[in-house]
């Protein structure tokens, strides 16, 4: 049998019309949607099938769009039998990957979710921030160029996603100092990013307390498969230690490019992109070449998945 593994998708993967191919197609979608509206009290299913973009780009928006979409393709992939043997998700997608492996339930995970966006919102507000891809410069020089820029302002590495991909995170000036100096460094590509603050990095603090606070009460059950936290790049099932991991996620960086080499270490075959869009499964293919996936977002590519599956 081929070793599936379920990757979630973050922020950057969301667009306006996600999940309405969905709730148009499953009632069980329609549902979801309903519940999240009520949990959320806003009409996060009008905000994902409508927009506008602006709305939805909002991060307490964009983060409880994301993990609803990744719950109820989860939902629709477990009724036909397809279940992870392990995952990993990029950012928020880690909640998402914790709820397809059976760890919280879908109405607590989405009470967290809540918290962490509205908390991560506010952060960007309190601590005006950037982040910047960098491209072609090595682990070490990343880090060493954060280190330099230091003197200018708050700075770190926040995102590995693949082999010369990094992203910083952190204060206008440091990120700016940091760009300038990986530029000297040889970077092939230096570019800031559109995003509403620096995440994954210390200014990212306000939030810490109402986060804590959530996780601190959430029901977190052991998986029914080993999930790969960001922090470590190393799977996780023993509950606490799952908690330890997401409260640590909030400032630290995601190890994405070392989780997607685990598992493939640890004999994932196939990795299915639970989620809206196909980012994750472009980073795939840089990691490792020879890795197989492909995304699994609305009613075409889950009925594509299950002849594929059922076929093997």
């Amino acid at each position: 049998m081929t070793k599936i593994a379920f990757i979630c998708p973050g922020q950057a993967s969301q667009v306006v019309g996600m999940g309405k191919d969905l709730a148009d197609a499953f009632p069980q979608a329609r549902q979801r949607f309903a519940q999240a509206d009520d949990i959320m009290r806003a009409p996060l299913s009008k905000i994902c099938f409508e927009g506008p973009e602006e709305l939805l780009k909002q991060t307490k928006y964009t983060q409880a769009a994301l993990y609803v979409h990744s719950a109820i393709v989860a939902d629709l992939l477990a009724e036909r039998g397809i279940k992870p043997e392990m995952a990993a998700g990029h950012s928020l997608g880690e909640y998402s990957a914790l709820y397809a492996a059976g760890s919280i339930d879908f109405e607590a995970g989405l009470n967290v979710v809540k918290v962490r966006g509205e908390g991560m919102q506010f952060s960007c507000e309190q601590n005006p921030g950037t982040m910047a891809a960098v491209m072609g410069l090595e682990e070490d020089q990343i880090r060493q160029v954060c280190r330099e820029a230091a003197s200018a302002g708050i700075v770190q590495p926040a995102n590995f996603n693949s082999p010369g991909q990094v992203v910083i995170s952190g204060s206008v000036d440091g990120v700016k100092k940091a760009m300038d100096l990986a530029k000297s460094a040889g970077a092939k590509l230096v570019k800031e990013l559109v995003v509403s603050g620096a995440f994954h990095s210390p200014l990212m603090e306000p939030a810490r307390e109402s986060l804590f606070a959530a996780l601190d009460v959430l029901k977190i059950s052991q998986p029914c498969c080993p999930v790969y936290a960001n922090v470590t790049a190393s799977p996780v099932r023993e509950p606490d230690l799952i908690r330890q991991r997401l409260k640590e996620q909030l400032l630290s960086p995601v190890l994405w490019m070392q989780s997607i080499q685990a598992m493939v270490k640890d004999g994932a075959q196939l990795f299915l992109e639970v989620g809206p869009g196909q980012v994750l499964t472009g980073l795939l293919r840089r990691i490792d070449k020879s890795a197989q996936g492909y995304e699994v977002g609305n009613p075409e590519t889950l009925s594509k998945a299950f002849e594929q599956l059922k076929a093997q």
